[in-house]
């Protein structure tokens, strides 16, 4: 391995924090030549599947953690935390839920300090350097409670604590590292180095802090704006690092510690189903199967019914078609899917809540038509099922279904009744900055003239996207883009 890891990075799902994708990530991590990098974003890990499967198509060893906002005595501090195993994966997971969810103060996740005695066996605790409560101790003046404070953390994290420090060159910096060595070789307790990157190179900073200034809704020019960054915060080699911190070698060589530790095996694209109930001595299969034969049987006598007549398709040419979607439906492994969603559809409509005939690629199922899901007639509209589900590109199917908003909530608290609240969950949606809207944002953070903003953003075609580095970068950008 090399000689330093970074341990405390974000991504841009860190909302302002950050300029850096999830998955650029690991790209300059292994441009960099380092074997492994951490992911540890505020609070969350929605950039985690794209940041580990880069790593691995990389072969760099993702590391997953999270910055998480702890609340001791003294108040909020942060903390930053790293999984050693699955169950340590698992454990992170409940923290950052149990903070949105449990004890959230405002729009402010936070975790208490007892919190952390639950379940935290496989997580490695950072100290959070001068963010954390030791940090906040020291550059208190408080060393016997610096001391106490350190001693509550080993209590609970034992072996898995560390002392970080970082030069960033941030206010009381050096006083604490001061003490951090103090207290390491009386504790025994390792230091570690970090950086806390928000950015790729020194270059970037100007951009970090246009975004910033965007999310803060101030100028930059503003002599009261809030300056919590510094242009140290880019993603530095390890050699850099080791020449930072030169005076002590251990915080970098630590850091290797750390990911010789870590061992978290993610189980990507496999979907896990709850079960659906199927009556004694039958199979998933023959109960989907025969249920979607049945349905087939009733749909084709409305169809009677309501033309008085055969179908203009023939019985034969339906029965075909439900034949060779149930033996797809089956090869994939999705019967379990189709019937769940048959009973949550089947349940909303007996408890008169309004469902949409169906729509997008699942209306061009004849099982989903046959199970009542949609009320397209498939063949009648010449759709194709392989848009729907095909063998050749494994994913599982995602029917568009519509409810009327004022029972929608029922319906999900049925499906969590039926198969339980940790079988349901709801999708996430992330908004990003459009090109005019980002060209708007700029001129205002950069105090250009009003109204400049809006005249430049109308010579951009709307599926133009402007790389926010680019447009971030520095108040030169305007005047080369109105030339270009």
């Amino acid at each position: 391995m090399g000689n330093f890891i970074h341990l405390r990075v974000h991504s841009d799902y860190s909302i302002y924090d950050s300029l850096l994708k999830a998955k650029e990530i690991p790209q300059i991590a292994s441009e960099k030549k380092m074997p492994a990098v951490a992911l540890t974003d505020a609070s969350n890990l929605f950039g985690l599947i794209r940041f580990y499967r880069e790593c691995l198509s990389l072969g760099i060893q993702p590391l997953i953690g999270a910055d998480l906002n702890v609340m001791v005595d003294h108040g909020l501090v942060k903390s930053t935390f790293l999984a050693t195993s699955n169950l340590g994966y698992r454990q992170l997971i409940r923290l950052i839920s149990d903070s949105w969810t449990i004890y959230r103060e405002k729009v402010i996740p936070v975790v208490p300090f007892d919190r952390l005695k639950e379940s935290t066996t496989d997580l490695i605790s950072l100290s959070g350097g001068i963010w954390g409560e030791i940090g906040y101790l020291v550059r208190d003046g408080g060393s016997k409670s610096s001391q106490k404070a350190l001693e509550s953390w080993i209590s609970v994290f034992e072996d898995r604590f560390y002392l970080e420090i970082s030069r960033l060159g941030f206010s009381g910096e050096y006083i604490y590292i001061d003490k951090a060595v103090e207290m390491s070789e009386k504790n025994q307790i390792p230091l570690l180095a970090t950086n806390y990157v928000c950015f790729c190179e020194e270059s970037d900073f100007e951009a970090h802090e246009t975004r910033v200034a965007i999310h803060d809704g101030v100028v930059l020019s503003d002599p009261n704006r809030k300056k919590n960054y510094t242009r140290q915060q880019f993603f530095k080699s390890a050699e850099q690092m080791q020449e930072l911190f030169s005076d002590l070698p251990d915080s970098c060589a630590n850091t290797e510690q750390i990911a010789l530790r870590s061992g978290v095996v993610l189980s990507l694209d496999e979907p896990s189903l709850p079960e659906y109930p199927i009556p004694p001595n039958q199979t998933l299969e023959q109960f989907f199967r025969q249920t979607s034969e049945k349905g087939l049987k009733k749909r084709l006598s409305e169809l009677r019914f309501k033309n008085r007549q055969k179908p203009e398709n023939g019985v034969f040419e339906y029965k075909k078609r439900l034949d060779r979607e149930i033996s797809i439906i089956l090869e994939m492994g999705f019967p379990g899917y189709f019937l769940i969603v048959m009973d949550f559809i089947r349940w909303a409509r007996k408890s008169n809540i309004p469902v949409g005939p169906g729509r997008g690629s699942g209306a061009g199922s004849c099982v989903a038509w046959a199970l009542e899901i949609t009320d397209l007639d498939p063949l009648d509209h010449d759709l194709l099922f392989e848009r729907f589900l095909n063998p050749e590109r494994v994913s599982l199917p995602d029917f568009d279904i519509d409810f009327c908003v004022l029972g929608r909530d029922q319906v999900i608290d049925y499906v969590v009744k039926r198969y339980g609240k940790s079988s349901v969950s709801q999708i996430v949606t992330f908004g990003t900055l459009a090109a005019r809207a980002v060209v708007r944002d700029v001129t205002r953070v950069q105090g250009k003239p009003y109204g400049l903003g809006d005249k430049i953003a109308k010579l951009i075609p709307s599926e133009v996207g402007i790389n926010l580095k680019t447009a971030f970068a520095k108040e030169q950008f305007l005047k080369d883009f109105v030339e270009s």
